[in-house]
């Protein structure tokens, strides 16, 4: 079987592997459990000067990368079944259920975007998938490129130590996930529940679940709804 594989393009390829090639994930990728590939867009850029973006139409401030350079980066690459990605302010809020349905199949093709955003004619005639990592705005697309790819990565069998960790962290059950504790017994006279403590693992168990839905309630209220619908994260 292949290892899962990330394409990732970017006016910065400099940036990358960055904080994906330490700890866990840089031990998985030494080890092959997955790959990453960083083409430059520039590459593909027209002129001279490499020219990427030009002046929004219909006018308004900073500039717009240019159709024909990104759709001749995406066709340089091997897809072979990877889902296409512009990470997006606008675009499907990733949840931890779409993390966990691509870090199940090959990989992905990620389009970071910079200036303004991308011509929209791209995105509709190579039917680019958009994604937003949350409400917020940044620089380019290469930071959330590589949290789309961290939350994928760590999921695949072989990276983290404990597959346990995994199925009991927040969002995985659609509850965030209870609180943790470890020594010293008391800290600024801050104690760990004595629960915590009696080595009955059903009680422990009650706990954790009680903790759990409490924080979302009050947290995250639109989880818990979801989670009282029924509905899976």
């Amino acid at each position: 079987m292949n290892a899962w594989s990330a394409t990732v393009l970017t006016l910065f390829p400099e940036m990358f592997p960055g904080p994906l090639g330490i700890s866990l994930l840089g031990k998985a990728l030494e080890k092959n459990l997955w790959s990453l590939d960083v083409r430059d867009i520039r590459q593909h850029g027209l002129g001279k000067h490499r020219t990427v973006d030009d002046t929004p139409a219909g006018g308004g401030p900073g500039m717009v990368m240019r159709a024909d350079v990104a759709a001749a980066a995406i066709d340089a690459v091997e897809r072979q079944g990877r889902p296409l990605i512009y990470l997006s302010p606008r675009g499907t809020p990733l949840t931890q259920g779409r993390t966990r349905a691509l870090s199940e199949g090959p990989g992905a093709v990620l389009f970071c975007g910079r200036f303004e955003g991308l011509d929209q004619r791209v995105i509709e005639a190579r039917q680019i998938e958009e994604i937003s990592i949350g409400d917020f705005v940044l620089a380019g697309g290469e930071i959330a490129a590589m949290a789309l790819i961290e939350a994928a990565v760590r999921l695949l069998p072989g990276v983290l130590g404990d597959a346990a960790s995994i199925e009991e962290e927040s969002f995985s059950s659609g509850l965030l996930e209870y609180p943790h504790y470890t020594r010293p017994q008391s800290f600024e006279g801050r104690t760990i529940p004595e629960v915590l403590n009696n080595g009955n693992h059903k009680e422990i168990a009650r706990w954790r679940r009680a903790q759990a839905e409490h924080l979302t309630s009050e947290r995250r209220p639109d989880l818990w709804a979801n989670r009282q619908k029924g509905q899976k994260p």
